[in-house]
């Protein structure tokens, strides 16, 4: 039997037919750009298409749109980003500025960064954030947090795998 044939497919297909003109109406009214609400209604199927175990919702419409408000935060939490590396670098003088090739490569960097920073426990990412952004040692950061200073090292060592991760892929 073909995977177009499996229940989770028919479902979203069911979802993509039945309400994708209403999902895309809603994220035309959340993003300013319509391509990009083509974008994120795609990606709302994708990601419904990439789970595991899907049932279908008794409320299809605000099924959807809790996918797609995940997939919004997301965008809106890059753009953010995006934007704030714009920013630092206008600061720059022109000489400093790296080649476009490069700012390019440094975005998708620090989307990675982010999106690894995402995965990780609000505790472990405030622990890589208070040391790498404040400059904090391991006995601040415990203070911070209200754990030992061990803690923060295994903390600090899970944040700094992922990054390592989100960068290089998987140590061999």
């Amino acid at each position: 039997m073909s995977s177009v044939h499996n229940p989770r497919s028919e479902i979203v297909g069911a979802l993509y037919r039945d309400h994708r003109g209403w999902l895309l109406g809603w994220l035309r009214r959340n993003v300013a750009c319509p391509q990009r609400a083509e974008d994120l209604s795609q990606d709302t199927f994708v990601r419904l298409l990439g789970r595991s175990e899907l049932k279908a919702p008794q409320q299809p419409r605000a099924f959807l749109a809790a996918v797609a408000r995940g997939l919004l935060f997301d965008h809106f939490r890059r753009a953010a980003l995006e934007q704030a590396w714009l920013d630092e670098l206008a600061h720059l003088p022109p000489a400093e500025h790296p080649s476009p090739q490069d700012q390019h490569l440094i975005l998708e960097d620090l989307k990675a960064i982010d999106a690894m920073l995402a995965r990780l426990s609000s505790k472990a990412r405030a622990a890589f954030l208070y040391n790498r952004l404040d400059g904090l040692n391991h006995a601040e950061i415990a203070e911070r947090l209200g754990v030992s200073v061990s803690r923060v090292r295994q903390y600090l060592a899970q944040a700094m795998r992922q990054c390592y991760v989100a960068l290089y892929g998987e140590p061999t």
